[in-house]
């Protein structure tokens, strides 16, 4: 059973912390991994646990060492000046350390020293990778299931993990508490709980969770702090002169400050997530302070207002709600910040106080995880870099609706059928008759490659429901089958110019005077898969947002790989209403509650901004096949649509061939057979990528197969 597993991984590190014989887990782990290749299935699995008790051991017995050492009495005193004073305590730290680790790890606490790739392996829990295998190898389903599991939930862009964990999921006999997460990180899961509580206004669980959450993340940031002091790790240190007497020490001890402070970024950074949460341990103090008050506890919601205030003293919403909370208990009443609170701020800036004299006059650089450092901490010369930085980023993320003024249509006959007031939402437009219906059939006709000889799918199941076929094509595949005189060429052009009097529409309706480039362009059919379609649930795409990784759980929406973070706006061309299901909607964050939708029609094009205010999904194709060109923008150049280009190149060279005596003037004509160099299929391991979840592990090499599974 997964609890089993998940029992027997929390034993082992806690009898690591007592003396006794503990292999090193890279060695484990490398012989796992033989045992693994050589198809040896209990071994693997074995060896493999044994690496993770002993990983879990090992940090186990460092977290108790530093721990029981700084509890160490101080330095006896005596003559020695100033040097005994201070390097006394240090001396006598790294005894205590090195006794202690000595008695609690053997063999020695050198031979636990692995590589760096190896223990990059173990914090993106790579060995649960190789043990799910193994295990369902074995035939100990709910132990697979809880190892993909735990490796999938940090790393949710494994394209294989997700495929594994769908197949797990509609498996006889897996129950739903076997996908357990045996790496899950406490205050996470009290945290997302307690917030969901809070948004249901159910504040009396609020705050049991919320509290939970605020006392084992302030217990998981000491653990990390204690990990800290461990050796000072320089890949360029042989490369370098090396450092005087007082220079190597206060580098390694400015060393260890910056990793202490960078902490509260490991703590506040979801499993599977690479941007933190902003002001963790803030946030936390500023919802209690509500719900203590929604709950009538005004002492504590008091202490959690007085609590906040040392992170940002001037904020007016919490001095007013001080007030309030004086005139409520009395001005009699002691009312004081948390102790703990108190302590990991003072202690908080004492080290950045050290660390910015560092950056000052010692030529160090720091990247200050906290928004509420003070200013009068942070050196002049920092000031203006940090003041240009806050400007930067306020011109970047400007109010959408004020980005996207309304500006005048380039065509005229377009009709604005629903604005964003209309459709509930910010940045959202419907425009009608982009297109007549005799183009929507040459575009329809042209889709017919798509299936045979598109981006390599050849009317497969979807990358998103295994209830649908998918057919894409590319402005630059059309070209190349016009070229070789599969499709007509002024079909493959109408998908240039289409797309191209979209692109106008979108740039002059949004953002007049700001030049948007393609990001990319598909052409995408999904056909129902006939004989499946009784009692589905799933959606034809589900809920996402198309520059950023939405988690409906935490309300956020995470800026960074995978997602096409440089993307600003989205459309979509419809080609065809004669189809079941397959319409567009709008939900808020939460990706439950829709707040619009949108029915295709030939020529309709539905466009919107592409972050997070426009989380949106597509309703399941119940019956027939849906076509649409699916169209992504950018304002950054750099990003600009390559295969667009050479699209265009082509569609340049057949003009100029056009003009030449012996060139063809009939298009259509030069039909020849199917070239044997036609795309295969792609494999498994390079098959397309979906937007949010699955990032391309080749992009600059594959960005046409890496990009196919990126469409609505």
């Amino acid at each position: 059973m997964a609890s089993l597993l998940c029992l027997s991984l929390l034993a082992a590190a806690a009898a690591a912390t007592s003396p006794g014989r503990l292999v090193p887990f890279d060695l484990l782990y490398a012989d796992g991994v033989r045992a693994y290749l050589a198809r040896d299935w209990a071994r693997a699995a074995e060896l493999l646990q044994r690496a993770l008790h002993s990983y879990a051991g090992l940090r186990a017995a460092r977290r108790a060492c530093r721990a029981a050492c700084a509890r160490e009495e101080p330095f006896p005193g005596g003559p020695g000046g100033w040097e005994a004073a201070l390097l006394g305590p240090v001396l006598q730290r790294a005894g205590c350390l090195q006794r202690c680790l000595g008695r609690r790890l053997r063999p020695a606490p050198s031979a636990h020293r692995a590589s760096r790739a190896v223990r990059r392996d173990f914090e993106r829990r790579e060995p649960y990778n190789y043990l799910q295998v193994a295990f369902f190898q074995l035939k100990k389903l709910d132990q697979a299931v809880s190892a993909a599991h735990t490796f999938f939930v940090a790393n949710p862009q494994h394209l294989q993990m997700r495929e594994d964990i769908e197949k797990y999921r509609r498996m006889s006999g897996v129950k739903s508490d076997s996908f357990r997460d045996l790496e899950a990180t406490p205050h996470w899961e009290a945290y997302e709980t307690g917030v969901q509580h809070y948004d249901a206004d159910e504040y009396l669980q609020a705050v049991a969770r919320l509290e939970e959450s605020l006392s084992e993340a302030l217990s998981a940031l000491e653990e990390c702090r204690a990990l800290c002091e461990g050796p000072w790790e320089d890949e360029d240190e042989e490369e370098k002169m090396q450092p005087g007497l007082y220079e190597a020490i206060a580098a390694h001890y400015i060393q260890v400050l910056k990793c202490r402070q960078q902490c509260i970024l490991e703590i506040a950074t979801k499993p599977g997530r690479i941007s933190a949460t902003e002001d963790f341990i803030p946030s936390h103090l500023d919802l209690l302070q509500f719900a203590y008050s929604q709950v009538g506890n005004q002492t504590l919601a008091a202490e959690c207002a007085a609590s906040y205030l040392l992170f940002y003293p001037m904020d007016e919403p919490t001095l007013e709600k001080m007030k309030q909370y004086r005139t409520e208990l009395g001005e009699d009443a002691a009312v004081a910040a948390r102790q703990s609170i108190q302590h990991y701020v003072q202690r908080s800036l004492m080290e950045k106080k050290l660390i910015y004299y560092a950056v000052e006059h010692l030529g160090e650089t720091f990247n200050d995880p906290d928004l509420w450092t003070p200013d009068e901490l942070i050196p002049e010369n920092l000031k203006e870099k940090h003041r240009e930085d806050q400007e930067k980023q306020k011109q970047e993320t400007l109010d959408v609706e004020e980005r996207g003024k309304r500006g005048p249509l380039p065509f005229e006959g377009i009709a604005v059928t629903m604005d964003s007031q209309q459709m509930n939402g910010t940045q959202r437009v419907v425009f009608d008759r982009v297109l007549t219906e005799s183009e929507c059939k040459d575009l329809l006709r042209l889709t017919k490659a798509a299936g045979e000889a598109g981006d390599g799918y050849r009317a497969r199941r979807s990358p998103h429901t295994p209830h649908e076929r998918f057919e894409g094509l590319t402005v630059l595949k059309a070209m190349q089958l016009a070229q070789n005189g599969d499709v007509e060429w002024r079909d493959a052009r109408l998908l240039l110019q289409a797309s191209e009097k979209s692109r106008k529409i979108i740039e002059s309706y949004f953002t007049p005077g700001k030049k948007l480039h393609f990001s990319f362009t598909h052409l995408v059919c999904r056909t129902a898969v006939d004989g499946e379609q009784e009692g589905r649930m799933d959606l034809s795409h589900p809920v996402h947002a198309d520059n950023c990784l939405l988690d409906p759980e935490g309300q956020e929406c995470w800026k960074e790989p995978p997602a096409y973070v440089y993307r600003d706006y989205s459309g979509i061309l419809y080609l065809n209403d004669d189809f079941q299901g397959g319409g567009l909607f709008f939900t808020e964050m939460d990706s439950v509650t829709v707040t619009a939708e949108v029915h295709p029609k030939c020529g309709r094009l539905v466009a919107f901004s592409s972050g997070k205010e426009n989380p949106h999904g597509v309703w399941a194709v119940s019956r027939g096949r849906r076509c649409a060109v699916a169209l992504w923008y950018t304002h950054s150049q750099e990003h600009a649509e390559q295969e667009r280009v050479k699209a265009e190149e082509l569609m340049k060279q057949r003009a100029v061939e056009q003009d030449q005596p012996d060139g063809d003037k009939h298009e259509g004509t030069d039909r020849s057979s199917r070239s044997s160099s036609e795309p295969r299929a792609p494999s498994r391991g390079t098959k397309p990528a979906d937007q949010r979840q699955r990032p391309g592990s080749d992009r600059k090499q594959h960005p046409k197969v890496l990009r196919a599974r990126d469409e609505f």
